[in-house]
């Protein structure tokens, strides 16, 4: 997916990234260019051939586009509660020409007035967890219980977190401070608190896996 960059603005976008406007309204990050092949790879593995999948936060929308484009069994719906994030996934999509991606919606995890009927065969959420109030997280384990199908819908995380069983890399203790010096109600998530309370909404800890910079991709089925 080409792209190039602009200079970097700032946006409502909630991200901790540099973005940079396209003349076309889309918005490009460099972390998501950098860590989506990875990711895909993950996806690829784990998702169904077809089916439906609901993007939180999806943001610049250029996940959305990658990995719609090669799935193109999954009916992608992207969504985000900032406008800005929305036009820019539009204009993504129009792009690509992705038939398989639907108009992205104003989803707030917090908000369950905002939420999809569903159901879904899958959710995917990255880089979420942390940039946000820990309510949205619950928010996020309330909708995946709710309009996930019944049993093995899939919910995928991606993202830092903090383990008791593994310490702490110093690059994510230093993100985990940035975060907290921008928002006290920012931070990285215990796994197991995340865990904890995926069950408590019928979703199931399935697999963890490493990914590059001290990330994970956390995957929950539910029963």
């Amino acid at each position: 997916m080409p792209c190039r960059r602009f200079g970097a603005r700032k946006t409502s976008v909630q991200t901790l990234d540099i973005i940079a406007a396209l003349p076309d309204g889309a918005l490009t990050s460099p972390a998501a260019r950098r860590n989506s092949d990875a990711i895909l790879n993950v996806l690829r593995a784990h998702l169904s051939a077809r089916g439906s999948l609901l993007e939180i936060a999806s943001g610049s929308g250029e996940h959305a586009v990658s990995f719609a484009t090669a799935l193109p069994g999954l009916t992608w719906t992207p969504s985000d509660p900032s406008t800005e994030a929305r036009a820019s996934i539009t204009a993504w999509v129009q792009q690509v020409g992705a038939a398989n991606i639907r108009p992205a919606l104003p989803l707030d995890a917090a908000n369950a007035s905002t939420w999809p009927t569903g159901p879904f065969d899958a959710i995917f959420c990255a880089n979420m967890t942390h940039i946000s109030p820990w309510s949205a997280t619950e928010g996020l384990m309330g909708l995946a219980g709710r309009v996930l199908r019944r049993p093995g819908g899939l919910l995928a995380l991606y993202g830092p977190y903090r383990e008791a069983e593994v310490p702490l890399a110093a690059s994510n203790a230093a993100f985990d401070d940035s975060l907290k010096s921008r928002n006290p109600a920012w931070g990285l998530r215990d796994r197991a608190e995340v865990e904890a309370l995926a069950k408590s909404h019928g979703l199931a800890a399935t697999l963890r896996i490493e990914m590059p910079a001290n990330n994970l991709i956390l995957l929950f089925r539910c029963f």
